[in-house]
């Protein structure tokens, strides 16, 4: 009966002894996958972060890039509001002078009417006179 306890103490110690064994190289393969997967992940995590950066800097780009179109715009429009005001100055001045030439034909106008209608007047005066003395 101590043989056939001994054995089975030394069976059972056999494979309590494989088991261990089988746990510890599966923990072992558990530890190694494990770290495969955390220097995946690292790597990833890296590749991530350039991705990032270079959006980063593509979107910097961009609102570089339209700051700079935005001013252009508004120097543009401040020129067209500069040149709309020359244009509508020089206008106003021609409008003015042409009223003022206009002014002067008219006055010059009149000034020849009532020399001519005086000429006239005085005209009819004098052969009034003539025909008052005959």
């Amino acid at each position: 009966m101590k043989k056939v306890i001994l054995g089975s103490l030394a069976i059972l110690a056999l494979s309590m002894s494989v088991s261990c064994r089988d746990a510890a190289d599966k923990a072992k393969s558990a530890t190694e996958e494990a770290g495969a997967a955390l220097e995946n992940a690292g790597e990833e995590l890296k590749e991530a972060g350039k991705e990032l950066e270079e959006a980063g800097e593509g979107a910097m780009d961009a609102a570089k890039e339209a700051s700079e179109n935005a001013m252009e715009a508004a120097e543009d429009a401040a020129e067209s509001v500069k040149e709309a005001g020359q244009e509508g100055m020089e206008a106003a001045k021609k409008a003015g002078q042409d009223g003022v030439d206009a002014a002067k034909k008219a006055g010059n106008d009149v000034k020849d009417a009532a020399n001519e209608a005086a000429d006239k007047a005085s005209q009819k005066a004098a052969e009034v006179e003539k025909a008052v003395k005959h």
